[in-house]
């Protein structure tokens, strides 16, 4: 990474301030643009000798700016990414990429059209236990992946302008995607609204792949408990992800297969095994990421393109939650 590099942040709130802080720590902050007098102030307590202006067209003037990172309300990321990229600028911006595939596709036909680096903020590809499980999917340590689970769910942050599928499954569906190197072809989703007419509260989505792979995602802010759990089942062994257990205890291998005795299955029990990983900030990874492809002009890992399939992901969802749970196929 070459510190030379500098950001403008764009929104200094509940999310904002985290990338505040690490592209700080990167000494790559240049300029924090927020319109609210407490997000001004919180930039001003993270990073007190940065500039710090109300005006999106700060950022875009400063010629000392080279990129920007977008942590603003979805309805706003497809706008300020495109005024940014014409502007000149390579461009980070948060999950939801936008709120329409259309407005994605026009985002990254922008990025095409200037050369402009466009990355999405998909946080968990770059948590090194997620890039971990990665490597042991791809070296065909798992076996064939037979289904995957992912439990998002907590009690809380109750939003009133998104519902818990555009807030919450952005990470799982991105993660799944990856995991699986393929899309769905078929989705079927449902949801319940308790506390919001209209904003679903708990969805339980289920995808089926083209080699009849399955994954289901289940998120919830109305839980009693915080749960961040994905779980893998291959053909040869097992692997979970939780994220909210010690270093120690996150990504934990199951050697458990079974077998069939004539026409009996057999299980083939094991203890699990911790697996090691670097554990390292993964928002300090995604943002050292950023900057090394603003550096050196490279592709991020991930792109426009792999976030616009995530947002095919979540219209298909939402489109079958509106229907109660009809499923909806994917085109390829």
């Amino acid at each position: 990474m070459n510190d030379i590099t500098k950001i403008a942040l764009v929104g200094c709130g509940y999310w904002g301030k985290n990338l505040c802080r690490n592209f700080h720590a990167l000494n790559a902050l240049a300029r924090v643009v927020d319109a609210t007098e407490s997000g001004q102030a919180q930039a001003r307590l993270i990073a007190p000798r940065i500039k710090v202006s109300s005006h999106f067209e700060d950022a875009l003037n400063d010629t000392q700016i080279q990129a920007v990172a977008i942590a603003t309300p979805a309805e706003t990321h497809a706008e300020l990414a495109i005024k940014a990229m014409k502007a000149g600028k390579d461009v980070y911006v948060e999950k939801p990429m936008a709120l329409s595939v259309e407005d994605a596709e026009r985002m990254k036909a922008v990025a095409d059209q200037t050369e402009s680096i466009l990355m999405v903020g998909h946080l968990l590809e770059y948590h090194p236990a997620v890039l971990k499980l990665r490597e042991l999917i791809d070296s065909s340590e798992l076996g064939k992946i037979n289904y995957v689970y992912s439990n998002r769910l907590s009690f809380g942050k109750v939003r009133t302008e998104e519902n818990a599928l555009w807030s919450f499954a952005p990470h799982d569906v991105a993660v799944i995607l990856r995991l699986l190197g393929q899309s769905p072809v078929e989705i079927a989703a449902t949801g319940g609204s308790y506390l919001t007419k209209g904003l679903v509260d708990a969805t339980v989505s289920n995808l089926r792949f083209k080699d009849e792979s399955r994954a289901h995602i289940f998120v919830s802010w109305l839980h009693p408990f915080k749960e961040q759990r994905l779980v893998v089942v291959g053909e040869k062994k097992m692997a979970i992800f939780n994220d909210v257990v010690p270093y120690g205890e996150k990504l934990l291998l199951y050697p458990q297969t079974v077998e069939f005795d004539g026409k009996v299955p057999v299980l083939k029990k094991e203890d699990c095994e911790p697996i090691e990983y670097i554990d390292v900030e993964p928002l300090r990874e995604e943002c050292r990421h950023f900057l090394d492809c603003v550096t050196n002009r490279s592709k991020p890992l991930t792109d426009a393109q792999s976030g616009i399939e995530v947002l095919k992901v979540l219209h298909a969802c939402q489109s079958s939650i509106d229907q109660n749970g009809i499923p909806v196929s994917l085109s390829q």
